[in-house]
Parts: C-alpha cells; sequence; structure tokens
C-alpha cells in the first residue's frame, strides 16, 4: 500500500466516523473534537477517540459505533480504538461552542416553540398530556424537549419511564436524559428517591433558569414546560424567563378546575404570554353500551375557551389505557395508538404542528461575512 492509498483510507474511515453520533449531546462526534488521529496501515485501522468526561456513560456505544463505521470502509481489515478523555480545556472549548453566542437557549432570537402547559389546579392531568404530547410531537418527527417545572410534584420522569435516570454534566453544561426521542429534565433527576424537595421562591427560580440556560437541549423545535399548579413563583418565573411562551391551558368538566385554570391563564397573559388554547382532559368514560358516563360533568373547557377567548383545542376522554401507560412509563401514543385518550392527544398534536406565530421576519441568529 503506497502513503497516497493510506491517507485515501484514513479519510474515508475519518469520513465515517462522521455518521457517528453521540448519544448524549446528539452531533456527529468529528464536529465534537472527539476524534483525534486516524491512520491505517496495511488495512488495520487506529483512531484515538477522547470522551467528554471521565466514566462517560454511552462510552460503550460511542466506541461500538466507532468500531462499526471504521471497519464498514472498504480496505480496511481491523480497528484499534485508544480510548481516553478530553482536557480541561477541550472540555472547555466544547461547551463554549455548543452554547454559542446566545445568552439562552429559548430567548427572543430562538425559532424553538415554547410551549407551557398549565391548569392552576392540580390532579387534572396536566403532566400525564405533556409527557403524551411531547412523546406524540417526538414520534412525528419534531425535535422535542421538556422542562418539569413542577419542582415539588415533579413526575416527568415516570411518566417517561426514566425515574431512575440521571444527567451528565460536561464542563458546566448538563446532558438531559433521552426517552422515546424526547430530551427531559426534572429536579427528580437530581434527588434521592423519597426524597421532598422544600425550597422558597429564590430556589424555584434558580432552578428553573438553570434548566433553561445550563441544559443543553440542542435545536429544538418544540419545548414543552410542565407547569406546577398554582400562580406562584414558578408562573412568575417562566413569565420573565419566556415572555413569548405560548400556554396550553388544562382543565377537567367540572366548574371548580375551569374557574382556576381560567386564573392560570391571566396570570399568564399578565406577563406578555398568550394562550395557545385548552385542552379539556377527563371528558367522559365510555360505556359497554356506548353511553358515556361524565364523572366530572360537561362544558367546562369549552367555558373556559369562550372566557379567554380562545379555542377549545381538544378534549380528552377518561381511559384505563392512559393511566396504565403512565404508570408503567409508556405512554399511550405508543403503546396504544387507537386508545380514545391517545387518539385525542394525536389529532392535538396535528393541530399544534402548525405554528400560531409565522417565522416570517424572525432573525435567525447568524450574521453574514
Amino acid at each position: 500500500m503506497t502513503r497516497a492509498d493510506a491517507d485515501e483510507l484514513s479519510a474515508a474511515v475519518r469520513a465515517a466516523l462522521g455518521r457517528v453520533v453521540d448519544p448524549e449531546i446528539r452531533r456527529p462526534i468529528t464536529e465534537l473534537d472527539m476524534v483525534g488521529a486516524v491512520s491505517v496501515v496495511e488495512g488495520a485501522a487506529s483512531i484515538d477517540l477522547s470522551l467528554t468526561i471521565v466514566g462517560c456513560p454511552a462510552a460503550d456505544t460511542i466506541e461500538r459505533d466507532v468500531r462499526s463505521a471504521a471497519a464498514s470502509v472498504p480496505g480496511v481489515t481491523s480497528v484499534d480504538v485508544a480510548v481516553g478523555v478530553m482536557s480541561r480545556e477541550q472540555r472547555d472549548a466544547l461547551t463554549a461552542r455548543l452554547r454559542g453566542t446566545r445568552t439562552s437557549q429559548f430567548g427572543p432570537d430562538s425559532l424553538t416553540r415554547v410551549i407551557l402547559v398549565t391548569s392552576g389546579k392540580g390532579g387534572v392531568g396536566k403532566s400525564t398530556l405533556t409527557a403524551n404530547l411531547a412523546v406524540a410531537l417526538a414520534a412525528s418527527g419534531l425535535s422535542v424537549g421538556v422542562v418539569d417545572a413542577d419542582v415539588f410534584g415533579f413526575s416527568i420522569p415516570g411518566l417517561l419511564g426514566i425515574g431512575g435516570a440521571r444527567p451528565t454534566k460536561v464542563g458546566e453544561l448538563i446532558m438531559p436524559p433521552v426517552a422515546h426521542g424526547v430530551k427531559a429534565i426534572s429536579i427528580g433527576m437530581f434527588v434521592e428517591p423519597g426524597t421532598p424537595v422544600s425550597w422558597r421562591g429564590p430556589m424555584l427560580h434558580r432552578t428553573v433558569q438553570q434548566f433553561l440556560s445550563d441544559v443543553y437541549f440542542g435545536d429544538l423545535d418544540v419545548l414543552l414546560v410542565d407547569l406546577p399548579p398554582g400562580t406562584g413563583d414558578v408562573a412568575i418565573s417562566l413569565g420573565q424567563l419566556l415572555p413569548q411562551a405560548e400556554v396550553l391551558v388544562v382543565t377537567t368538566p367540572q366548574a371548580a378546575a375551569a374557574e382556576v385554570a381560567e386564573r392560570s391563564a391571566l396570570v399568564a397573559r399578565q406577563t406578555g404570554q398568550s394562550v395557545l388554547g385548552v385542552v379539556e382532559n377527563m371528558a367522559g368514560l365510555a360505556q359497554p353500551d356506548g353511553s358515556v358516563l361524565q364523572l366530572f360533568g360537561e362544558g367546562g373547557g369549552a367555558a373556559v375557551a369562550e372566557r379567554l377567548g380562545a379555542p377549545l383545542l381538544a378534549s380528552i376522554p377518561l381511559s384505563i389505557g392512559l393511566r396504565e401507560g403512565g404508570d408503567a412509563g409508556a405512554p399511550v401514543v405508543l403503546t396504544d395508538p387507537a386508545d380514545p385518550a391517545a387518539a385525542a392527544v394525536l389529532a392535538l398534536t396535528d393541530r399544534l404542528r402548525v405554528r400560531s406565530v409565522p417565522l416570517a421576519g424572525r432573525p435567525l441568529g447568524v450574521t453574514p461575512r
């Protein structure tokens, strides 16, 4: 093999490594400067691979994919991978590149659509709706993230089936776990099981702020934020941090829940956020004879929508499958799309895929040379 042939084969191996994606950062490892020297001598490929951190949870996956990609190049007969770890300087350079020049991932210059899911009242299925909606949007081809802002009553990790997951820290950035194609972050990923969170307002604000700034979501099409019940500290903080967000109001049909849900929407409007629409959950339970048992009454969703001057986007029936999927961490929109509740969420997904605010005239965050 001539030197030119060896160089050509080395270049082919490096190109093949460009198809290997870091499972946490979701970018090619060649773009992340994780690939060092690459050489091929008499068909034997040698590759220097630098992981982002010591004990990287994706280490085995990345090394396996690197070996597979290199071995797929015609002319390569064996692959040797020397695995190391980035230096502090390399890691700092990587995090700076990932952050970019924007001061906030989801600031006014972001093209990510931010939807806050609020109810004002607990126990109406807001978190279950958020989890299923996120998974359905991801399954439709969008890049989706979820922030569990319900610090005291976090439930998103369990609903997505990642109750024991822990984020990975790369420099100053936090890599969120991924479930069903959705990147998710929650305070439940940082505390021991069964440990209550008892914080005052400043700590709540700092936590939400850190989730939005220090967690690396990458380029998202949609970010869903699961709000806690009520109109207190977290709602106010999100009004300050995400004034451009749209608010999805969740209520049950009963009048008491509808009145509280309306208040949460009014608080959002006071901070400049817009009300996207209303979702009525637990709308009824289908009976074997075809009738519908209205356990929580009727008309609450339509009443809230009318008083807010917003559309009623969906009416989601009571469903055993929806509840069982939440308990099992297997969203019903994936396991049983024909379930009545799943069908209603999927129809809502189709409506939300159409932007209510056009992108025309929005800055792209790039500067031409």
